[in-house]
């Protein structure tokens, strides 16, 4: 099953992006350099991923631990299953 994850943390600074935003850019890109997740973007207002279900509910988990750590104060995602679906 293939999901993707769109997700985006606060609190926001437009000067400059925030340590958890860096952070969070940086478990996508370690996920997509290890062939974990695909399809990554990462951008000021928002991120997305796409990969195999173990592989997104990883990076979730990965996401929160580490930019809660990294000071974000709200976390909010969303994951969509886009083929596979069990029915």
């Amino acid at each position: 099953m293939r999901m993707r994850l769109e997700f985006t943390t606060e609190p926001f600074d437009l000067a400059e992006p925030p340590a958890h935003a860096l952070t969070a850019r940086e478990v996508l890109r370690d996920a997509e350099s290890g062939g974990a997740l695909a399809a990554v973007e990462v951008g000021p207002f928002g991120n997305t991923a796409e990969g195999e279900r173990d592989a997104v509910v990883a990076a979730v988990g990965e996401l929160l631990r580490r930019t809660t750590e990294a000071g974000a104060t709200r976390i909010s995602l969303q994951v969509s299953v886009v083929d596979g679906a069990e029915r």
